[in-house]
């Protein structure tokens, strides 16, 4: 259980393109002011907004789906506030409750019921920008717009992995497992694994065998073009790369917290009714 005085300020960061979700989100807010408890509200697409206003808060509400989680997750680094997903999208694997029974076991978890788990996160580098991201899915480098492979030197603690002409490769960690790296035939890792996923995408001439690395591997991706490749981080923050850039991830030094009240092993059955396209 979590502290239950510890929830004294919540969050709401909803999805602005889900008419739905703000509305929503008006609803919470009176659900709480008749609880005595604080909170802001924020759309989840304004980071720079939200992120001051997200210390001293105890808990976050994110409104929509897993795309609106990602961007919560991103917001609250460096602090380590819970965040609940009440899932207005559809799959929703990271989500905790379905909007219909978000009023029913939202007191349960105020009142401090409940468990916390710590989701690992990805640090990526870019030296030739100078610039710093942190990923709770995934990092992808490959090609941009046209339809023709860029080339992927891999390397692992300095050491070649691979070298790849492909559509690009990408660095997962166990949440992203059941994202991107899905579609691409990755392997699922459960959610509190702290491995890092590498799986080439469409690799030319070569086999697409993802790989399983440790916690501690530094990945080192450096990239040769002739035309647009880019860097993506959660599918959600693209950069562009000209040839020869090079881009540096690792485990982050942060994680995602997420407050559960489903069972501890959830994670089983959720996924194979997941995988079925479920929304239970």
């Amino acid at each position: 259980m979590i502290d239950s005085f510890a929830v004294k300020r919540v969050g709401i960061l909803y999805h602005p393109k889900i008419e739905k979700a703000k509305a929503f989100s008006g609803e919470l807010e009176k659900f709480l002011s008749a609880r005595n408890i604080s909170f802001w509200t924020c759309s989840a697409w304004e980071e720079d907004k939200a992120k001051p206003r997200i210390a001293g808060s105890d808990l976050i509400l994110s409104i929509g789906g897993d795309g609106t989680i990602l961007r919560a997750v991103r917001a609250i680094v460096p602090g380590e506030v819970p965040v609940v997903g009440i899932n207005l999208g559809n799959l929703g694997f990271m989500t905790e409750l379905k909007a219909d029974e978000a009023f029913d076991k939202l007191p349960r978890l105020l009142g401090g019921e409940g468990w916390i788990e710590k989701r690992a996160m990805l640090e990526a580098e870019l030296p030739s920008q100078g610039k710093v991201f942190q990923a709770l899915n995934d990092v992808f480098v490959g090609r941009r717009s046209l339809s023709r492979l860029v080339q992927i030197e891999t390397r692992v603690d300095g050491e070649i992995l691979a070298n790849h002409r492909a559509d690009g490769v990408i660095v997962a960690t166990a949440t992203g497992s059941t994202g991107y790296l899905l579609a691409a035939d990755g392997p699922i890792l459960y959610p509190e694994a702290k491995q890092i996923v590498f799986k080439p995408v469409c690799p030319h001439l070569a086999p697409d065998n993802a790989v399983v690395l440790p916690p501690e591997a530094q990945i080192q991706l450096k990239v040769t073009t002739t035309h647009e490749a880019m860097l993506s981080i959660d599918a959600q923050v693209e950069l562009p790369l000209a040839s020869g850039d090079e881009v540096r991830v690792k485990l982050s030094r942060y994680v995602g917290c997420f407050l559960r009240i489903r069972p501890r092993a959830y994670f089983y059955s959720y996924l194979e009714s997941r995988l079925k396209g479920k929304k239970s």
